[in-house]
C-alpha cells in the first residue's frame, strides 16, 4: 500500500473528483430511497411508485457514468506502475473486467429493473428472495461485479491510482451494505408480518 501511495497525488483535482463521486453515489441512493420509503413523496409527485423508481434509476445511472468518468480521468492523470505494465497483468485485468460485467448484467436480469434500482423502498416488492445465478454463488453480486470492473480497469491501465480508488469503491460498498441489508430485511419482515395477519 505504501508503494502505491508513492504514485498517487491526492491533491490532483481528478483524483479528488473520483473520491467524491465514489463516496457520494451510495450515500445519495441510500438517503433518497430511505426518504422515499418513509414519506412516499416521490411516488406521490410522480403519481406512481414505478415512475418514481424509474426517475431515481436515471439519476443513479447518470451518477455512475460520472463516477466511472472521474475514475478513468484520475488514472490517466497519474503515473503508471511499470511492474503492472505487462501482457500478463493486462490479461488479468481483462479477465476481471469480463467477470465484473457478467456479475453486473446477470444480477440485473435476475433482479429486474425495479429490483436493481431499490424498488423495494418504493413498495415494489418481490414475492421471494432471488436465488438464481449469480445470487446462488455470491451475496451482493452487483456490488462485487462493479468492484471487479474497477479493479480490472486499474490493472489494465497499470494504475496505482486506480488500485487505490478500487479499494475505496470496495470499502464504500461494504459500508453501504451495513445500512442496506438490515433495512431491506426489515421491509420484507414487515411484508411477511402483514401477509400473516391477513391470512
Amino acid at each position: 500500500m505504501t508503494r502505491l501511495l508513492g504514485y498517487v497525488d491526492p491533491l490532483d483535482p481528478s483524483f479528488v473528483a473520483a473520491v467524491v463521486t465514489i463516496t457520494f453515489n451510495p450515500l445519495y441512493w441510500n438517503v433518497v430511497a430511505r426518504w422515499e420509503h418513509k414519506t412516499r413523496k416521490l411516488s406521490r409527485a410522480f403519481g406512481s411508485p414505478y415512475l418514481a423508481c424509474y426517475s431515481l434509476s436515471v439519476t443513479i445511472l447518470l451518477l455512475n457514468f460520472l463516477r466511472s468518468h472521474c475514475f478513468m480521468q484520475a488514472m490517466l492523470s497519474q503515473p503508471r506502475m511499470e511492474s503492472l505494465d505487462t501482457p500478463a497483468a493486462y490479461s488479468l485485468g481483462l479477465t476481471l473486467l469480463g467477470l465484473g460485467v457478467v456479475l453486473v448484467l446477470s444480477s440485473f436480469f435476475a433482479l429486474g429493473f425495479t429490483g436493481t434500482f431499490l424498488g423495494d423502498y418504493f413498495g415494489i416488492l418481490k414475492e421471494a428472495r432471488v436465488t438464481v445465478f449469480p445470487f446462488n454463488i455470491l451475496d451482493n453480486p452487483m456490488y462485487w461485479g462493479s468492484t471487479a470492473n474497477y479493479l480490472g480497469w486499474a490493472i489494465m491501465h497499470a494504475s496505482p491510482t486506480g488500485l487505490l480508488l478500487t479499494v475505496l469503491v470496495a470499502l464504500t460498498y461494504i459500508v453501504a451494505l451495513l445500512y442496506e441489508e438490515p433495512f431491506t430485511a426489515e421491509i420484507y419482515r414487515q411484508k411477511a408480518s402483514g401477509s400473516h395477519k391477513r391470512s
